[in-house]
């Protein structure tokens, strides 16, 4: 079943929470900034630079020649998370049940807030009024969205497209999700896949059976598959929470800043994680409570679509502590740089959290998934899998012979075949002839243009290639074929006595290699042939070569 839910989303937060720091940057173009990898992207862009081109994701210097009076700032999440704090205080007057999935982005389930203040549009509306009431004052104009669909990724997806609310009608989720890229799933290799395969829509996705997506893509693609056709799962479908998951920690003394209590976090959510991994689970959604000095009882849930890692629940926990201790720091001294810089970051939030320090921390998942078995790394880059890795494959070396066990380096060449080297296993994967040399790519004028074939015999299947009176295509010296390709004559590939009709071709490509070496040289032509084999296997691909003397089958397309 289907929750209905709201999202509320803070357009452009991280531009936000940089004005609020800064008065002075409300009116120029701004441009946050986070490292990816090794690239340098942009993560949120205000109203004015996105006027002149910014987008999210966009390279910085792409977007400093969009825009160069654009002032770049480097993203803060802890500010951001601190910030958003108010935001999610003023949002929990209309319900205890709200879910942190990001700074600047929240939901909640919509059933019991709905019915209390007459539907989804009064919903909405109450809570934009209450987040421009939480805004009042700051002297900082921030967009906020409402999205209400069945199930967290549509309301997501309605949040974006609001103005500045979204309604979607229950039911409704599937056919607003059909026009939305593939891409929107989060998903890159899948979306790429997709695409290939001609559907760039969520709506086309949708369209397939959802057992032949569990066969094709496994239980990640179902799940998704299960988004598109707007089927987000419920709480009560997953897995019970384990009754003895929750792990707390008393802080002594009390803790009045969120460095004195990182460590403790930290703990805390690597024991829990490590303790759901152990019995095949994972968090999606987990409850940080904490209590303070003076008996305040303080909790928020935190959601995570992919399951809580700990560096990531340690982070989320950072945040959390952040925005509940920003109203109670303590003095410092004036030489302490990094302390005056929390003291100003919590000042700028402007949040009323708590009277008093913190002086008990509890972590207890809400809602967890049972994860897939897990196949033990074999390539990994863990030694130890290398280790068993060799101890496998040498012993299966020692009862099959040295050379019969090994591993494929790709190398030069032009066809196929040249392309790829077998290494017997133990000896250096070094290619004969390397594709790179000093840094550059070796041209190699004549290769076979991709996609390659899948399966490559070698040496080639004797086979015959006949025209339509069953004689040899012969290809003379200028690359001219004696008569079209009709039959394929090949014992190995479909039985002996058989002849495949040929649907379609492509050449012949004359080659003429190694006319300097007697014994290596060969001359003949290369065809790519469609050939129907009259089976239930219908028509195959595949590579051929024919020479004055035979021919041959090289490769299979799959």
């Amino acid at each position: 079943m289907t929750t209905r839910t709201a999202c509320v989303q803070c357009v452009d937060w991280p531009v936000v929470v940089a004005r609020l720091g800064d008065p002075s940057l409300c009116e120029v173009p701004i441009v946050v900034r986070e490292r990816v990898g090794a690239r340098d992207l942009v993560r949120a862009a205000s109203r004015e630079a996105r006027a002149e081109g910014v987008r999210a994701g966009m390279r910085r210097r792409e977007a400093e020649a969009c825009c160069g009076e654009a002032v770049v700032l480097d993203a803060d999440p802890a500010a951001e998370a601190r910030a958003f704090e108010k935001i999610a205080r003023a949002v929990e007057t209309f319900t205890p049940r709200i879910e942190l999935h990001e700074p600047g982005r929240l939901t909640f389930p919509t059933r019991g807030p709905s019915r209390y203040f007459g539907g989804d549009d009064a919903l909405a509306a109450k809570v934009l009024d209450a987040v421009g009431t939480a805004m009042a004052g700051t002297g900082v104009t921030m967009s906020t969205r409402v999205g209400i669909a069945d199930g967290r990724f549509a309301a997501r997806l309605a949040a974006r497209a609001a103005n500045p609310v979204a309604v979607i009608a229950p039911g409704a989720s599937a056919s607003f999700l059909a026009p939305y890229p593939v891409i929107s799933l989060g998903d890159p290799e899948l979306a790429g896949l997709l695409e290939r395969l001609g559907l760039p829509m969520l709506g086309d996705f949708a369209g397939l059976e959802a057992s032949a997506v569990l066969a094709r893509f496994g239980r990640d693609g179902a799940r998704l598959h299960a988004l598109a056709c707007g089927h987000d799962s419920s709480p009560a479908a997953l897995a019970a929470v384990p009754p003895d998951m929750r792990f707390s920690m008393e802080l002594d003394p009390p803790a009045t800043r969120v460095d004195s209590v990182a460590f403790a976090a930290k703990s805390l959510a690597d024991q829990l994680v490590a303790q759901l991994e152990a019995r095949g689970l994972a968090c999606t959604r987990v409850l940080i409570e904490a209590e303070t000095e003076h008996g305040e009882q303080l909790a928020r849930s935190w959601w995570h679509d992919d399951g809580f890692r700990p560096a990531v629940l340690a982070e989320r926990l950072r945040w959390q502590l952040d925005g509940w201790l920003a109203a109670n720091a303590p003095d410092v001294d004036d030489g302490d740089v990094r302390a005056q810089q929390d003291l100003v970051g919590l000042a700028e939030s402007g949040l009323d959290s708590t009277t008093g320090a913190l002086t008990r921390l509890t972590l207890a998942p809400e809602i967890v998934v049972p994860v897939p078995a897990r196949q033990l790394g074999f390539f990994s880059g863990d030694p130890a899998a290398a280790l068993r890795a060799d101890r496998c494959l040498a012993r299966v070396q020692g009862m099959l012979g040295f050379d019969r066990v090994g591993t494929f380096v790709l190398q030069g060449g032009r066809t196929p075949t040249e392309r790829i080297a077998f290494v017997p296993w133990g000896e250096p994967r070094l290619a004969v002839r390397p594709l790179v040399q000093q840094g550059e790519a070796v041209a190699w004028p004549g290769a076979w243009p991709s996609p390659s074939p899948t399966r490559v015999f070698a040496p080639g299947l004797a086979a015959a290639l006949l025209d339509e009176h069953d004689a040899p295509v012969q290809v003379s010296g200028r690359g001219e074929a004696s008569a079209p390709p009709r039959r394929l004559r090949c014992a190995a590939l479909f039985g002996n006595g058989r002849v495949a009709d040929v649907v379609a071709w492509a050449g012949p490509w004359p080659s003429d290699v190694r006319w300097w070496d007697t014994g290596a040289h060969w001359r003949g032509a290369h065809w790519q042939l469609l050939v129907d084999t009259g089976s239930s296997a219908g028509a195959v691909a595949c590579w051929a070569t024919s020479s004055a003397t035979q021919a041959t089958v090289d490769a299979i397309y799959d």
